[in-house]
């Protein structure tokens, strides 16, 4: 078992004048339980492990060499705070893991691992694997549900991720077919997962059609002085019509007022009538 020791989005600046910031998504440390070590060196085994949620699947650039160049990142960033000088045998192994909700056709439904192996040109000689496996970049591509791979973490994700299912069907398939336990805050968890970054996209297309409604219009100008789109405020509304989530909370996370929630829910209400 590993413990996972969260932290929250970390930026982190490279040793070289020359070079640029790179910021993760999220980014944390697994710490495996001091039961469980290396007996040659008696020390805690630290992974250091970023994930990426990835609605574009073909950016204009390979997604593989995208996550190679983080893991390269975050092996170099550990000079100063994990080594110095010359201690190179206490770099710890990274991991780069996207979590990709709208690949291409032959990517669905598939992970993959991509890895650092040996390769014995000549003769038989064996190094221990720390020394060299640093980095793995792992893919995880959702699809569709008639695949015969839709199953295990594949479908855990992807019902988990899902902008179309219901809080109320997300829960029943967690708990039924995968045995989670439900609790207060991942029941919310469920519910704002259909606000994550591939539902907004599709929010903001929405609330681009809908903005030309006058019931739109309050939460526009609400949305523009917090920074939140109209799209996201229109889900919010749904998701509160659809008894999905209270009014209080979706009022919170649209940055209003119960009161002025309620006044974009009427203007949107007499708007579609």
């Amino acid at each position: 078992m590993i413990c996972f020791a969260i932290k929250d989005i970390i930026t982190v600046e490279c040793d070289l004048k020359t070079d640029i910031k790179i910021q993760y998504d999220v980014r944390f440390d697994a710490i495996v339980p001091t039961a469980v070590h290396d007996a040659a060196s008696q020390d805690v085994i630290r992974l250091i492990i970023n994930v990426e949620a990835q609605t574009a699947f073909n950016p204009g650039y390979p997604l593989t060499k995208r996550a190679i160049y983080y893991c390269s990142r975050m092996i170099s960033a550990q000079h100063g705070p994990i080594f110095k000088k010359s201690e190179y045998g206490k770099i710890r192994k990274v991991y780069s893991i996207w979590v990709c909700t709208k690949p291409s056709d032959k990517f669905q439904n598939t992970l993959t691992r991509y890895s650092i192996r040996p390769e014995q040109l000549i003769g038989n000689a064996t190094e221990k694997s720390e020394n060299y496996d640093l980095m793995s970049v792992v893919t995880i591509c959702l699809g569709k549900p008639d695949s015969e791979n839709y199953t295990g973490t594949l479908k855990f994700l992807d019902v988990l991720l899902s902008s179309s299912r219901a809080a109320t069907e997300k829960k029943k398939i967690l708990e039924e077919e995968f045995g989670v336990a439900m609790s207060e805050e991942l029941e919310e968890v469920l519910i704002m997962c259909n606000l994550s970054q591939g539902v907004k996209a599709e929010g903001r297309e929405e609330g681009r059609i809908e903005g030309r409604k006058e019931g739109r219009k309050e939460g526009r100008r609400e949305g523009r002085k917090e920074g939140i789109s109209i799209g996201e405020i229109g889900m919010l509304v749904q998701l509160v019509q659809d008894g999905d989530l209270k009014l209080e909370r979706a009022a919170e996370k649209a940055k209003m007022t119960v009161e002025e929630f309620k006044k974009v829910m009427e203007n949107t209400s007499n708007q579609e009538i």
